[in-house]
């Protein structure tokens, strides 16, 4: 089993949007329950598929599998729930890290969250001058509750 350790943050001011190059993503998920997430994704010309367990503090199971290009496409078409969640996603160095910051469009636009996988939950690492407030423990801010009531429906941001 895989196990994914990752914390989110919410990027502070804009010095974020000079690095990196956007990519866009769009994902959707087979299955949103809270203890298990099926999500199809499509990244440039890739399509995966990912499962996730329940999380416990900043760690949850992780299990990611290649898919057919054609194949992700009719699954997103066809079977996902909706909307579906597309964001630019902008991959930065630093420190011995990549954070990944996503910017969401459709329902979720406005919304931009800055992420990092670490390799224990227990990791030292450096925040760049341009992250702001940590987000992890925060259910809104997981992809997949983002479905079910996205960043243009709360109320206080």
């Amino acid at each position: 089993m895989g196990i994914e350790i990752e914390r989110k943050f919410l990027p502070s001011g804009e010095a974020w949007r000079q690095l990196g190059e956007p990519v866009l993503l769009r994902q959707g998920y087979l299955c949103s329950d809270p203890m298990r997430t099926v999500r199809v994704r499509i990244e440039g010309d890739a399509g995966v598929l990912t499962i996730k367990s329940k999380g416990t503090g900043v760690s949850r199971g992780e299990w990611e599998y290649p898919i057919p290009l054609s194949e992700a496409q009719e699954l997103l078409d066809n079977l996902c729930e909706r909307p579906l969640v597309e964001k630019y996603r902008r991959r930065i160095a630093h420190a011995g890290f990549t954070w990944e910051v996503d910017e969401f469009l459709g329902e979720n636009a406005g919304l931009v969250v800055a992420e990092i996988e670490l390799p224990s939950e227990d990791a030292v690492f450096d925040k760049p001058d341009w992250i702001g407030a940590e987000v992890s423990g925060d259910p809104r801010y997981y992809n997949a509750s983002l479905i079910r009531f996205p960043y243009s429906q709360w109320s206080t941001r």
